[in-house]
């Protein structure tokens, strides 16, 4: 019997003893899913069931390694299918196109995994407005890195195209479109199990079209992009990935970053295990840009001018 098979079972009996509560049992399973979700999922409520859909994009059709991705997006579902469908007593629903890869399953709205999942999530109807609940930073770590994990397989990339300034410097992407807090809670979360955050590419006219170059060729919403979450490949190690193409290709990225660095005499821990408040800023002033007062940007930031990623970083909530 799976873990996530005792899970149903121990939860139903305490739930029909009145001895569970709601919060209070959770799994590293039940944490996976909830991840997948946040990061990439969305949930259509009806009147008596819910139907929740996750998608797993994949950009490039081949892996660092020339093979093709869709193959090991479908080698990794029988694991993720393995890790859920014990978990929710159902079958999981699988397409494929050409960039993207979606679960699907519905469930009653009575049925305890859904009853915890949507409470979990609150009002929300995707990962375009969703927030890391709470209770979430009060986890087991093992939990917390599940639940980031399920968030990476959804929304995570690493590609040598990554790479900070040396090609060998290479980085995890977590890629989260408009959802401006999401970032703030995974970032938060991440400190949470030690794992730092290198930069934050966030969707602001500042440091999407900071020379205005768009914006002078009548492009003046080319800065609403995804926020990108940046993250050495050794640092992201204890995260990981269940989607394959992925797990092999950190793997392999992250022994490059660590043995090119030894190579060089630098000590792996002083340069990639920096949070940034242990790292002095430039602060290189930035043009000033017209579009700072757009709606996409939250009430608490907008019409501001940022010359740092930092910044916002700090006054959106995530800092020492």
């Amino acid at each position: 019997m799976t873990s996530s098979e005792n899970y149903l079972i121990v939860a139903s009996v305490l739930e029909k003893t009145g001895l569970i509560k709601d919060g209070w049992f959770m799994n590293t399973e039940m944490a996976y899913l909830l991840g997948m979700v946040c990061g990439n999922g969305e949930i259509r409520r009806g009147a008596t069931e819910t139907r929740i859909s996750i998608n797993i994009p994949h950009k490039k059709l081949k892996t660092e390694n020339n093979q093709d991705v869709q193959v090991y997006v479908r080698a990794s579902i029988a694991d993720i299918r393995a890790i859920i469908e014990p978990l929710i007593g159902t079958g999981i629903e699988f397409t494929q196109a050409k960039s993207t890869t979606t679960l699907s399953f519905n469930k009653a709205n009575t049925n305890y995994i859904m009853r915890e999942l949507l409470r979990f999530i609150g009002n929300a109807s995707s990962h375009e407005n969703i927030r890391v609940n709470h209770e979430v930073y009060e986890f087991t770590r093992d939990e917390k890195i599940q639940f980031l994990r399920g968030f990476a397989d959804v929304t995570g990339y690493i590609r040598r195209s990554n790479h900070y300034f040396n090609k060998y410097e290479h980085r995890v992407y977590l890629e989260v479109p408009h959802n401006w807090y999401l970032v703030v809670d995974i970032c938060n979360l991440l400190k949470d199990v030690g794992v730092p955050v290198q930069n934050i590419n966030w969707s602001h006219p500042n440091f999407r079209d900071g020379k205005l170059v768009k914006f002078d060729e009548g492009k003046p919403h080319y800065w609403k992009k995804e926020h990108q979450i940046k993250i050495y490949a050794n640092e992201f190690r204890p995260i990981g990935f269940a989607v394959v193409h992925k797990a092999e290709t950190l793997e392999q990225l992250s022994n490059e970053l660590v043995e090119t660095l030894e190579l060089n005499g630098v000590d792996v821990t002083a340069r990639t295990h920096k949070y940034y408040w242990e790292v002095r800023d430039s602060n290189k002033s930035r043009l000033h840009h017209p579009r700072v007062n757009d709606d996409f940007i939250p009430e608490t930031i907008r019409g501001r001018q940022y010359n740092s990623w930092k910044d916002i970083a700090r006054d959106l909530g995530y800092g020492e």
